[in-house]
């Protein structure tokens, strides 16, 4: 349920010594002594302009005050995150007191210009705004405006303090890169090499009792006449690996387009299966299982997280698919990287590797697998 935010009579004027109160004082003032100026010279011809002008600075104020008193201005509560360039809903409404406004505007922050309240006792707005960036974004206030339309008197009701929004990166999808429109599958097959593990022999031992017969190396059986088994790597973990390289050196542009493909990486691989993510800083992967229940927490640092001057460092362990994400691609992957024990490794750079073929694409970035490239990474 959406909640509202109201302010009702939280008037401010301009003060002593600038134009909401000095216009309107001076107009009378100079009014009258138009008036006395032309009763001292015989010159009825200024009374006109002088009674006007003496009218307009004591009507002009008193207007603004009776539209003033009792002004309200309400903001409805939208939701507290949204993802870039999805609509976030701004409805705003406004009344004046007692009389109409005589003039000015309701002014909205979000909204390129001001909304005339000329002759109005109410105004509302229902229209939707969108986030180019990711971030924490003030909502500053909104403002109503009473004013005449000299701008001899002027006062203000806002909407009462600033709000907080969250803007999330947009989730976008995983495709293959010859493959139009057709989504990546590349990735969740790699990460669910179900034999790939049992399949790495890794020397030979002898038969353990209780262990499966598929071990057995009947070969070295039928050599040695002894019962031999194959000694096999370490079991790997099923869930692909993500890890974000933020190191962007001052590029915005590329770290956010880094920061939306690992969102939708890990997203798009945790639907097939379940994943995990290693953010700079972190020692340990986040691991996010099917039902996407720790995607949230994830969702939120990736909104906040910025430029980094080291790599993240790549924990133990033997993973069946592992992806890179960087924000530079001109910048030497640490060696850690080409030493990581994992069936599948793809290297994740905005734009393009000149000469290289892509194997998918997501968020403008484009995905190649490791071992297949330089050292060096060209630009």
């Amino acid at each position: 349920m959406s909640r509202r935010c109201e302010t009702r009579g939280v008037i401010t004027d301009r003060g002593h010594g600038e134009p909401g109160v000095t216009r309107a004082l001076g107009a009378a003032a100079f009014g009258i002594a138009l008036c006395l100026t032309g009763a001292g010279v015989d010159a009825p011809s200024l009374y006109v302009p002088g009674l006007a002008l003496a009218l307009l600075g004591l009507i002009a104020p008193i207007w603004v005050t009776l539209a003033a008193a009792g002004a309200s201005i309400e903001r409805e509560e939208g939701p507290r995150t949204v993802q870039e360039e999805q609509p976030y809903p701004l409805r705003l409404s406004a009344r004046t007191g007692i009389a109409p406004a005589p003039g000015g505007e309701l002014r909205e922050p979000l909204l390129p210009g001001g909304i005339p309240m000329t002759g109005r006792r109410a105004r509302s707005i229902r229209v939707e705004v969108r986030f180019e960036r990711r971030g924490r974004r003030e909502l500053e206030p909104a403002e109503l405006v009473i004013r005449d339309p000299l701008g001899l008197a002027e006062r203000r009701v806002d909407s009462g303090p600033s709000e907080e929004l969250l803007i999330l990166p947009r989730i976008e999808p995983v495709l293959a890169a010859s493959g139009g429109e057709k989504r990546f599958t590349g990735a969740a097959s790699a990460a669910r090499l179900a034999g790939a593990a049992e399949s790495e022999i890794d020397g030979l031992k002898p038969h353990q009792e209780g262990a499966p017969a598929s071990r057995i190396h009947w070969p070295a059986v039928a050599r040695t006449g002894e019962m031999i088994e194959r000694r096999l790597v370490p079991e790997s973990d099923d869930r692909p690996l993500v890890v974000l390289d933020a190191r962007a050196a001052g590029r915005e542009e590329a770290l956010d387009m880094a920061v939306r493909a690992a969102g939708s990486l890990v997203l798009h691989l945790a639907r097939s299966g379940g994943a995990a993510l290693l953010l700079p800083g972190d020692r340990r992967a986040t691991e996010i299982e099917e039902d996407l229940r720790s995607w949230p927490s994830l969702h939120t640092r990736l909104a906040v997280l910025g430029p980094t001057a080291r790599p993240p460092a790549l924990p133990r362990g033997r993973r069946k698919a592992l992806f890179w994400v960087s924000a530079d691609p001109s910048l030497r992957r640490p060696a850690s990287l080409d030493r990581a024990s994992a069936s599948a490794r793809y290297l994740v750079v905005p734009g393009m590797l000149e000469g290289r073929q892509a194997r998918f694409t997501v968020a403008g970035c484009h995905g190649y697998e490791l071992g297949r490239i330089a050292r060096r990474m060209a630009a």
